[in-house]
């Protein structure tokens, strides 16, 4: 027996061993019976064998020396087919050869996804940098840094990804000469590495993923193997898993259906626990129209963590990006607009990686929508006055205002306004909601983006002048509506421009008396500022002409039964 390796983990050395295989029935394992009939000298693949069909002259020796490269396997081939002695076998007999027993030749693996600059090093020192088409052969050894993926295809289409700050060797990757049963192992050195395994029931292949715990071999399924601070973590998609550990004192079995895994350790195989459940996610995700891809699923006590991937098909193969996250809220920033797929897992407090959540997500955010910049929050004004930033490349913008949140009833609809202002009439009392979206020319037509974010606005009473009262004649009184709190800041102007201020003064309450100014045409406005800081623009300017007037010696004005008189009477 061969001393065992160190572990990662601990300063003894110790070996483990676990054999998964699909559950199936015993049967479905058996040999298929051979074709009565044949062409000479053909062969067919008809697992647990290879079927030949016997040449003119063939006898055991001949057959076992030109398919498994040994004469003496001729006894082997006797027993297989119940042939007593190694003599002449008649010309088109079929003669079953167990495919254990052909010679292996080199395979390859290819690479058809990859993200980042996972680097590689081949079996005779050399080193560098993969691509897309890249060829592995056995011994290469692969590693992705934090921002790196790949995935490689095997020539019987099984898959093995490498997620990021792992490294993978090719420590075999061959097929069985005639019949090219692939004959596979994966080491895995660090991190971790997925694989999707094409049923090898058919040419019973082997497909393997070591560690220096462990070895998992597999007969067609999906399933996930880590190296993590307990041990071995085995995590099962897809298909059954027997478990078996050869190091521990007590020999211990199990099988992993779909959706269970277990971690394996140095005294022993941990018992199947149930992998965490596909993450929940609120449909209102799939579509995101903001530059930065965000996500949430809904808490989960037993998570510790979450897995995310960011790939362009739904087998999250080609994966653009990847990170592990403590909360249930994930960002991704540098994505074009296209269509993507999200696939999120829980991982438990055993460091177990649960099932998935997959999920087609659009990202549609360019154009990218203007500031807006009025209305904010309220308006005291007569008019309803829209305004936002340019935005590059603009050759028109969407105005929407409408009386609820989710736009469906709509008050205002301009989808070819040219300006970054809009001005309407001024809507009830009410709470308004209002959004711009910008429209560009892509391949020759209008490309509408995503809206803004909706602001909403409430639409007050507006602060409004009422006729000046001249009281007893020396002096003049103004009022206007108010609300608890407020405060004011009226000016009085003889040009309607208010450049040549008469009067600007700030009230804490809604109403002036000054003395009775000469006589000439004055201009009035006021504004008001509420209690949270909102500032409204001033009222309409209301125009006064005061007349010259009769007075007596001590600068009373004369009255008459209906006021003070004239000049003009």
């Amino acid at each position: 027996m061969r001393p065992c390796a160190p572990t990662l983990l601990q300063k003894t050395p110790y070996c483990m061993l676990l054999s998964l295989a699909i559950a199936a029935p015993l049967g479905a394992f058996a040999a298929p019976a051979p074709a009565a009939t044949g062409t000479p000298g053909s062969f067919i693949n008809t697992p647990p064998d290879m079927t030949y069909f016997a040449l003119q002259g063939d006898t055991l020796t001949s057959i076992a020396k030109r398919y498994t490269d040994k004469t003496s396997n001729w006894p082997i081939l006797g027993k297989r087919n119940k042939i007593g002695n190694d003599r002449a076998i008649p010309i088109g007999t079929a003669i079953l050869i167990p495919l254990e027993l052909l010679p292996e030749e080199p395979s390859e693996a290819k690479v058809i996804a990859m993200t980042g600059n996972p680097a590689y090093k081949a079996a005779d020192g050399t080193s560098g940098t993969l691509a897309l088409g890249s060829v592995l052969k056995e011994g290469a050894q692969i590693s992705t840094d934090k921002n790196g993926f790949l995935t490689m295809a095997l020539p019987d289409e099984s898959r093995i990804s490498i997620p990021s700050n792992s490294n993978v060797s090719l420590s075999k990757l061959r097929k069985t000469k005639y019949t090219g049963s692939p004959r596979t192992e994966v080491t895995l050195l660090q991190g971790k590495v997925e694989s999707r395994v094409s049923s090898l029931v058919s040419n019973k292949g082997r497909f393997e993923v070591r560690t220096n715990l462990a070895v998992a071999g597999v007969r067609g399924t999906n399933f996930r193997v880590g190296v993590n601070e307990d041990g071995i973590a085995n995590e099962v998609l897809e298909g059954g898993v027997a478990v078996n550990n050869t190091v521990a004192k007590k020999a211990d079995e199990l099988v992993l259906t779909t959706g269970k895994g277990n971690i394996v350790s140095a005294t022993g195989v941990g018992k199947p626990v149930d992998l965490l459940p596909p993450p929940k996610m609120n449909e209102s995700y799939l579509l995101q129209e903001r530059p930065t891809l965000q996500f949430q699923v809904e808490t989960n006590a037993a998570a510790t963590g979450y897995r995310v991937q960011i790939a362009q098909d739904k087998d999250i193969i080609n994966v653009l990006a990847e990170n592990r996250y403590k909360d249930n809220r994930f960002k991704f920033d540098g994505f074009a607009d296209g269509n993507y797929f999200v696939r999120i897992t829980a991982i438990d407090k055993l460091g177990l990686e649960g099932l998935p959540l997959v999920k087609a997500v659009t990202l549609k955010a360019r154009p990218e929508p203007p500031f807006t910049v009025q209305p904010k929050n309220k308006v005291r004004a007569e008019r309803l006055d829209f305004a936002w930033t340019e935005a590059s490349n603009a050759v028109a913008y969407h105005l929407q205002v409408a009386k609820d949140a989710e736009f469906k009833n709509l008050l205002i609809d301009k989808p070819g306004l040219k300006e970054v202002q809009f001005s309407s009439d001024r809507p009830a009392e009410g709470e308004y909601f209002w959004h711009v979206a910008t429209i560009v020319q892509k391949d020759g037509k209008p490309d509408h983006g995503p809206y803004s974010d909706a602001q909403k606005f409430v639409v007050l009473p507006v602060t409004s002048l009422a006729p000046p009262d001249e009281g007893n004649g020396n002096q003049l009184s103004f009022s206007w509506a108010s609300e608890p709190g407020q405060k004011f800041l009226i000016q009085i102007s003889t040009d309607p421009d208010f450049k040549k201020l008469f009067l600007s003064k700030e009230l804490d309450k809604a109403e002036l008396k000054i003395n009775r100014p000469d006589a000439g045409v004055y201009f009035i406005r006021v504004r008001s500022t509420d209690p949270d800081g909102y500032v409204s623009p001033f009222s309409s300017t209301q125009k006064i002409t005061l007349q010259q007037r009769w007075t007596s010696g001590d600068g009373s004005p004369i009255q008459s039964g209906s006021g003070p008189i004239g000049t003009n009477y």
